[in-house]
């Protein structure tokens, strides 16, 4: 049994960590969030230790280790993008590999400096990547790579997954924390394109707002349109009628890629893999960071070239700059 903290208790995603470690037989021993919203905890580890403080935190692990003798095998981190590269610094300096979300940083130099403390600690960093364990992206890489081999597939990927008014005043709103809509929510579609489709060739950036953006990528072996959105406005009318707030579509040569479902045990196959030494590394992720760091830097050019169809959508205005 390895002993876990977290770090980000009260975030959305922490709760599919809790289950990971609950579910690969292993303890949480700590947790910690500025706010005290966790009542989840209950649900796995109602013996955890909590704190608001990171200080506090940071002393508790402390005491465990030269009091207790208690040692800290892994720190998972669900806090703002913007704090991945502190938190992952933290967690190895106290002797843990860190176990990190999505992005794993927001720029490409991170991961050099990331890699330095690696080599000085001699622990590991391990980014969760879940659609690379997603059984319907695996069978697409099996495809693609026992295809043709000199086949460039066309794709149109659309992402649209509305949000309030919260959402600008939050953390995820500000581009010097979240990295913007692209990072923030389509990092990992970008991970995923990388890993089955090869290098970056072009990155095009046609639309960057506060509530969407909108690009073409090209791979080795892909052309990708891509739009990605907050706004619930842009979603289709079909989806509209039916209620439903999110709109998630990958065309490949007009086929959809059904993926759907099978996404509420990905954290927990990646635990797994993590534990047996498999997981996905400091590396994995650096194409990722690097398109999105791109997306994030680059000027628009508007509807020119090939571009995704909802790039001429109407734009809205933000809601706290009329």
């Amino acid at each position: 049994m390895k002993n876990f903290a977290l770090i980000g208790a009260s975030g959305y995603i922490a709760p599919r960590h809790m289950k990971a470690i609950k579910e690969t037989n292993n303890n949480l021993i700590a947790a910690m969030d500025k706010f005290d919203s966790v009542g989840i905890i209950d649900s796995y580890f109602p013996k955890a230790d909590f704190f608001t403080e990171f200080e506090r935190f940071d002393r508790h692990i402390s005491k465990l280790k030269f009091e207790k003798k208690i040692n800290l095998d892994y720190v998972s981190i669900c806090t703002p993008n913007y704090l991945h590269d502190a938190h992952i610094r933290f967690a190895l300096r106290q002797g843990a590999d860190a176990i990190c979300e999505k992005p794993l940083v927001l720029n490409p130099w991170n991961i050099d400096a990331l890699a330095n403390i690696e080599k000085e600690t001699g622990k590991k960093i391990y980014n969760i990547l879940q659609l690379r364990v997603h059984p319907s992206i695996i069978a697409l890489k099996e495809k693609i790579e026992y295809g043709p081999k000199n086949k460039v597939y066309d794709i149109d990927l659309t992402y649209l997954t509305s949000r309030g008014h919260w959402y600008y005043t939050s953390w995820k709103g500000d581009e010097s924390k979240s990295g913007g809509i692209a990072t923030n929510i389509g990092v990992h579609f970008y991970d995923m394109l990388s890993w089955i489709f090869g290098e970056v060739k072009q990155n095009i950036v046609h639309l960057n707002s506060h509530d969407r953006s909108a690009g073409y990528l090209e791979f080795d072996r892909a052309r990708v349109r891509w739009f990605l959105s907050i706004n619930s406005d842009v979603l289709p009318d079909e989806v509209k009628v039916k209620g439903q707030t999110t709109y998630r579509s990958i065309t490949i040569e007009g086929e959809e890629l059904e993926f759907s479902g099978g996404f509420t045990d990905l954290h927990t196959v990646s635990y797994n893999e993590i534990l047996k030494g498999r997981g996905y590394g400091l590396e994995a992720p650096r194409q990722a960071i690097e398109i999105v760091h791109s997306i994030r830097h680059s000027s628009p050019i508007g509807a020119k070239g090939d571009f995704h169809p909802f790039v001429k959508k109407p734009l809205s205005a933000h809601p706290f700059r009329n």
